[in-house]
């Protein structure tokens, strides 16, 4: 790319201006990381400052949660596994759970399941979610977008029904374009939709023989950062990707830090405990930590 290309990509972005087709295709193919990485910075400083937002889960499995879940006094979001194909039976312990939490929202449940399994037994999806809305869960866990059939369709009855969504995701590994277009499509999805709070563009799961490499996951990052800025916050997933990639992720346009543990462990130290080991790498990147609930609400 020409020297004149990444000066008017640089002042379109700084501007927040639409980019074009043409501004599209050149980002996707570019390879230089360390100027995709800047432009991705300068695009989320624009959008967040140095504000770096944070949230400590409590991950539940339905089926082994009992009739009163321990639940973390320091978890502010409360995740629940659910398996689709029982979730009628569990709406009780569902129930259950949200009691447990007080005010803590809570999130359960993949959209894509869920809307497998409606497709396999004829239901509604509408009426699925309206009966864990009932339960007086808040959100739905995860949409991972690469899975869903349909998910314009899938994520509109999710706010019909009055839930919110806690992270767009994408579930399997994929090649470099597959991936440019996963990120494209879900800056059509904010488009179409409005509402999406945050994105998280890598993998949840991967090849081990082969994985992806530190390279294409800052690449994906920034990328998303840049062709999805309609999206509020891209997240990275502190539990499955860790301090190092998240702390250079966040240097390359992510601004929030999904899945921190809500055990304050400090059997190995204060500084190895969970919350201290994820504000000191926020601080480390001369970046501001904000701890936040799963509503996306600021906790101060």
């Amino acid at each position: 790319m020409t020297s004149d290309r990444w000066d008017g990509l640089t002042a379109r972005l700084a501007a927040g201006e639409p980019l074009g087709a043409g501004d599209i295709a050149a980002l996707a193919a570019a390879t230089d990381i360390l100027t995709l990485g800047m432009l991705a910075d300068a695009v989320r400083r624009r959008k967040h400052g140095a504000d770096t937002t944070y949230v400590r889960v409590a991950d539940l499995d339905l089926t082994s949660a009992g009739s009163a879940p321990v639940i973390p006094g320091a978890a502010r979001e409360v995740r629940v596994r659910a398996d689709a194909a029982t979730l009628e039976a569990h709406l009780p312990a569902l129930h259950g759970v949200v009691r447990a939490a007080g005010t803590t929202p809570v999130s359960a449940c993949s959209l894509a399941d869920l809307e497998a399994h409606a497709r396999a037994t004829g239901t509604p999806l509408l009426s699925i979610l309206r009966g864990i809305r009932g339960t007086g869960v808040t959100s739905i866990a995860e949409a991972p977008l690469d899975v869903l059939d349909d998910a314009e369709a899938a994520l509109e009855a999710v706010r019909e029904a009055g839930l919110g969504l806690a992270r767009l995701t994408v579930h399997r590994q994929a090649d470099s374009a597959s991936r440019v277009a996963l990120i494209t499509r879900a800056a059509e999805l904010q488009h179409a939709l409005g509402w999406l709070p945050g994105f998280a563009p890598l993998p949840r799961t991967w090849s081990a023989a082969s994985p992806t490499t530190g390279y294409e996951d800052v690449r994906q990052i920034a990328l998303a950062r840049l062709l999805a800025d309609n999206i509020p916050s891209i997240q990275v997933d502190w539990s499955l990707y860790g301090p190092k990639l998240a702390q250079v992720a966040l240097t390359v346009g992510a601004d929030d830090l999904d899945a921190v543990s809500a055990l304050d462990d400090e059997s190995e130290g204060r500084r190895r405990a969970p919350l201290e080991e994820v504000r000191r790498n926020i601080q480390a990147a001369a970046l501001v930590p904000v701890e936040r609930d799963g509503a996306f609400r600021r906790m101060g």
